[in-house]
């Protein structure tokens, strides 16, 4: 399947500032896949190890000898030349070794040629916890995700509906009759997410979408919860950890629209959850959406830290952990649980198009959903809504406060733009295009 990530790849290839690369993201969102397929195809010489099963690697580079020495020996175990011109080398799970992660930066100053990528499971919680120094500035950090609905459409080679949606969302043009058959997708999207894992599951199923098996995600959440364990400091932090992913769903149904360490238990302190909140975003498990007190640029310097939500990094995951079943999603009958769900799905779709998650709470209940910074129009407020209707005051309260350029709405309703509300109306499928603008 196609990985918008490949491009990137590229590009990384193609820099003249020969840097290690650093790819990071949530467990199982196909790390490993895209990279081995990206080295075997872009290089002539290309080795893989594994960090977990090369332990003479591991003992090497915990050893107490020189850098030099640790890297032409690296060479002798893995016999391979990686000095060689057109050659790769991808190591996997190097977490495994916080002295190799160190070694890195001797990589970039002592042998700026060799091409060298690095992955592994919860990688992120590794290097926020090195007890070896962290070679800053001496790497390339690569960011990825479970698949967004533009990769999704092309798993389904649905190029000429994409095509058209691009179009529409560019010109604000309705989808006339295609638009019932790109919500017909998007539906399925929610159902499989964008694990690649699930969405290949999704595609063999053809047509047959209640024939899709929901044991993927399970097993994929089972693996989650086994990672808890075996990649924390003791059993304490693990039962925080899970404390905090299971209360999601209630967090983003509360009333005061910010995460709220009280509705995981009662009289929790925040000093006891910080680390293990830490842990979950740093897994790239959950994303982090930060408040914005006033929305003008940059949108980071003026973020409220006091105030936040937390979204899963997955909506078919978050389908599955509320036990919404393949009817439930496709008929659309997600109740309780649907505005929060399809909040989270476009908070999903932001982030994996490079856009940083923030909103705006103002007095009494009203919130803007999400915020972004245009190339030239400022400011602009999105507004999510699950269904066709979308009457939204808060969107109108922002409105009169800051006077935006125009709104962007996204709903159930086809493209279109009102110049006498100056709302820009994008379908919940398009979402993925709002980077477009920034």
């Amino acid at each position: 399947m196609k990985r918008k990530i490949y491009n990137d790849l590229i590009n990384w290839k193609n820099e003249t500032d020969f840097k290690p690369l650093l790819v990071l993201g949530v467990r199982q969102c196909g790390k490993t896949f895209i990279i081995d397929e990206f080295c075997k195809n872009e290089f002539k010489n290309y080795k893989k190890i594994n960090l977990l099963n090369d332990k003479e690697v591991v003992k090497l580079y915990a050893s107490d000898v020189s850098s030099e020495k640790k890297y032409n020996d690296l060479k002798i175990l893995l016999d391979f030349d990686f000095d060689k011109e057109d050659s790769v080398l991808f190591i996997d799970e190097i977490q495994v070794s916080e002295e190799l992660i160190s070694e890195l930066k001797f990589f970039n100053e002592k042998h700026s040629n060799v091409r060298i990528i690095c992955a592994g499971s919860l990688l992120g919680v590794k290097l926020a916890r090195l007890d070896k120094p962290f070679p800053v500035g001496k790497v390339t950090r690569l960011y990825m995700y479970p698949m967004d609905f533009e990769e999704f459409l092309m798993a389904f080679d649905q190029d000429l509906l994409l095509n058209k949606i691009k179009s529409c969302f560019k010109n604000n043009e309705s989808m006339g009759v295609t638009h019932t058959k790109a919500i017909e997708y998007y539906r399925r999207y929610m159902l499989s997410g964008g694990m690649p894992e699930s969405v290949k599951a999704l595609v063999s199923c053809k047509d047959d979408n209640y024939n899709y098996d929901l044991s993927i995600l399970n097993n994929i959440i089972e693996d989650y919860m086994n990672d808890m364990n075996n990649h924390v400091k003791n059993i304490y932090e693990t039962l925080k950890i899970k404390n905090i992913y299971n209360s999601l769903p209630s967090q983003l149904q509360n009333a005061s629209k910010k995460f709220q360490y009280s509705v995981i238990e009662t009289d929790a302190k925040s000093r006891e959850y910080l680390l293990p909140l830490e842990w979950l975003i740093e897994s790239n498990i959950v994303q982090l959406c930060k408040c914005v007190k006033k929305p003008e640029k940059p949108l980071l310097g003026f973020v409220d830290n006091e105030k936040f939500k937390v979204y899963y990094s997955d909506v078919g995951i978050f389908n599955r952990l509320v036990n919404n079943d393949i009817k439930t999603i496709l008929l659309d009958d997600m109740k309780i649980y649907k505005s929060i769900i399809t909040e989270n799905y476009v908070a999903n779709q932001l982030k994996a198009n490079g856009l940083d998650l923030l909103y705006w709470k103002g007095l009494r209940d009203s919130e803007v959903d999400f915020l972004i910074s245009t190339k030239n129009d400022g400011i602009i407020p999105i507004e999510v809504k699950a269904e066709e209707h979308t009457q939204a005051k808060s969107l109108k309260v922002y409105d009169d406060l800051y006077h935006p350029k125009y709104k962007i709405r996204i709903s159930l309703k086809d493209f279109g733009y009102s110049s006498e509300t100056r709302i820009k109306s994008v379908p919940l499928y398009a979402a993925f295009l709002i980077n477009t603008l920034c």
